[in-house]
């Protein structure tokens, strides 16, 4: 089965502590919303304790059009974009030795926090040495769900040529859609969470000679993925493209959908494997916020100490929609994991739909 080889991340420059982001909304939010004390609770009660941008926080209190914000994701999204895949390639955590950017056959971008076209992995790949035929798979739309989507395109892809090496390259920039006019709830409560972040994955191919490739004794290999669409969801979570850029869509109920809906998708896909949720050693969530982590342990009925490294991801970056979950893999990996334990990847995004991945170490 293909097997995910290697997770590195790239980190925005600047570092913004929640007491900032506190601050910063009250000052451009308490004229508007006449229970802002109320509302900022949802600051401190989410446990983020920092998270990082791309702009000084100076830069938000401005207004920018939207052509403005989307030079400012495009070139954000190529610096750390190259950054992340030179940190992924070159991972003496994961790899034996440095694999060149010659040798990868695929790319998948994954994005949905700003638009480019030519898309941002065909500027990449003007900067760094990709051979000119590497097949440039770009995904946009996805939200929170892209990243574990993405590694199930380059799942599928490396079954199809499973001599393949294809890269996952996430890039989301949630401040660049930061509205200062928009005094919705959602706005709120957005700014409260999301946060900037990049990552990348490398996934093999089961003909690649992963033995001399691989430092870890074990590897999580993909066994399986599923992705399910919600019927009449659209407005549960996405996008609102407007004239000044896009405004977040965020549901209040989206804990409450979570509970109801994802234990039947997780024991579905399982049973088609031949597993119990019982037999999963390692939970490796989206944590898309504190109350979706705590509705993840109350649907699937897990001990909360399954999702600590969803939780102390969600602590020190925030909600960086699709890279998110690879935060949370690269952890896992790092860690390790016993020959033949399994994990169960899972992710939540606009449509309402999630992603599943069932990984085994081996």
């Amino acid at each position: 089965m293909p097997t995910i080889l290697s997770v590195a991340e790239a980190i925005p420059e600047f570092e913004i502590k929640q007491e900032q982001a506190i601050d910063f909304a009250r000052e451009l939010f308490s004229e508007r919303f006449k229970d802002i004390k109320r509302l900022l609770k949802a600051f401190q009660n989410g446990q983020i304790e920092k998270r990082h941008i791309v702009k000084d926080i100076c830069w938000y209190r401005e207004d920018h059009s939207f052509a403005e914000k989307n030079d400012a994701y495009i070139e954000s999204a190529v610096k750390l974009g190259v950054q992340a895949i030179k940190s992924c390639l070159k991972n003496q955590i994961f790899l034996t030795r440095e694999i060149k950017c010659e040798e990868i056959d695929a790319i998948i971008f994954i994005s949905t926090t700003g638009m480019a076209t030519p898309s941002i992995e065909a500027r990449i790949m003007n900067l760094l040495p990709f051979r000119e035929n590497t097949k440039r798979i770009p995904i946009w739309g996805l939200g929170c769900a892209g990243g574990a989507a993405g590694l199930s395109r380059a799942f599928e892809y490396c079954k199809a040529y499973p001599d393949s090496k294809v890269l996952v390259l996430s890039v989301e920039l949630c401040s660049l859609t930061f509205q200062r006019n928009d005094f919705s709830k959602s706005n709120l409560i957005g700014t409260s969470l999301f946060a900037d972040g990049v990552a990348c994955a490398l996934v093999c191919g089961n003909e690649v000679n992963l033995d001399i490739l691989c430092v870890k004794k074990t590897a999580p290999a993909i066994i399986s993925t599923q992705s399910t669409l919600m019927p009449d969801s659209l407005d549960v979570m996405g996008w609102d493209i407007k004239d000044q850029g896009l405004f977040v869509v965020f549901s209040k109920d989206i804990p409450s959908i979570i509970e109801e809906w994802l234990k039947p998708n997780v024991s579905k896909f399982l049973s088609e494997n031949g597993l119990q949720l019982s037999e999963i050693d390692h939970f490796i969530a989206h944590p898309g916020g504190k109350k979706v982590i705590e509705a993840y342990i109350q649907s699937l009925g897990i001990p909360a100490s399954m999702t600590d490294i969803s939780l102390d991801v969600l602590k020190q970056f925030g909600n960086m929609s699709s890279a998110t979950i690879l935060y949370v893999l690269r952890r896992f990996m790092e860690m390790g994991g016993e020959a033949g334990s399994y994990g169960l990847c899972t992710a939540l995004g606009p449509g309402f739909s999630s992603e599943l991945l069932l990984l085994k170490w081996g």
